[in-house]
């Protein structure tokens, strides 16, 4: 990331080599954080930040379910994020706003120590690679998203991701692109960094808030660009054969975009290619995103 040359943390732009944390710090040993990811895109009219206030305002929610005293307000974080890419002159990028209990006392009780925040912005391409156009293989992961009463899996803290690096492991270690999990009571909720949708009958359907996943924002997005197009919608419980019965499936997330699933353990799904309904919702998606269409629902936000 030779390009980019600093990072905001603890409320100033220092320079990219110098952004760093002691060893003792109890982020790293228990991880006590709370994080996002965002993507800004290119538009005729200069870069734009995807569902900002929605990032935003999750991260300060995250930050209020651990317990975290948050020393920035929205605003300031939101100022920080301006700061990093129009510092780096950066267009297109990814942003990767981070609060964490910083280096004081070690132990698990995190309340005599900093509440530290770090954002850094970096170009960065598709997640999948070639999956947006041809779409991606997965598998079923043999690992469980946490039950409600372990985990708070609403909250998007960093030590929930142990549970998401086992399943991309084992996905990878099997050929797949994605592993989907299932949740506590045997029925699939998501992938490891993503959202799930399927397509039956010209229907949407997509585990709901509270079966063990993260309210992704672009989740919240295709349910909206959904309404749009006039396809029903609905959230329920997604039994593994679903994903057999199905037309289509699709992940969405801010690093996964809309990417559609063209297998699911070796066995295709549909076609075995990106179905019609996937790539309708690709279409407004990344036409809304890239300025080609109109920004109807208010989600981009320019750098000011």
């Amino acid at each position: 990331m030779n390009e980019v040359k600093s990072i905001w943390h603890n409320g100033r732009l220092v320079p990219w080599a110098e952004a760093q944390v002691h060893v003792l710090t109890h982020g790293l040993h228990y991880g006590s954080g709370a994080f996002e990811g965002i993507r800004a895109y290119e538009s005729p009219g200069g870069t734009r930040v995807l569902g900002l206030d929605l990032h935003v305002d999750r991260l300060v929610a995250s930050c209020r379910a651990l317990r975290f005293d948050l020393p920035w307000s929205a605003v300031e974080v939101r100022q920080g994020i301006f700061d990093v890419i129009k510092d780096n002159e950066l267009g297109g990028c990814y942003i990767r706003p981070l609060v964490y209990v910083g280096y004081g006392k070690l132990g698990i009780d995190p309340r005599d120590n900093p509440i530290e925040m770090a954002i850094a912005a970096y170009p960065w391409g598709a997640y999948h690679g070639n999956g947006l156009t041809e779409g991606v293989d997965v598998g079923i992961s043999s690992w469980r998203r946490m039950a409600p009463d372990t985990h708070q899996a609403m909250v998007k803290a960093t030590g929930n991701y142990v549970n998401s690096m086992m399943a991309i492991l084992e996905a990878r270690r099997h050929g797949y692109a994605e592993g989907l999990m299932l949740d506590h009571d045997g029925y699939v909720c998501e992938g490891s960094g993503e959202n799930l949708f399927v397509i039956k009958d010209g229907d949407l359907i997509t585990p709901p808030v509270g079966a063990s996943i993260l309210a992704g924002i672009t989740r919240g997005f295709v349910l909206e660009l959904a309404q749009d197009l006039g396809l029903g919608v609905r959230e329920g419980r997604l039994a593994r054969e679903m994903l057999v019965f199905a037309d289509e499936v699709f992940m969405t997330g801010t690093a996964a975009e809309i990417t559609p699933v063209r297998s699911v353990d070796r066995q295709p799904v549909g076609a075995g290619e990106p179905g019609p309904l996937t790539r309708r919702l690709q279409e407004e998606f990344f036409g809304i995103l890239s300025g080609e269409k109109d920004d109807r629902h208010g989600w981009m936000t320019p750098v000011d």
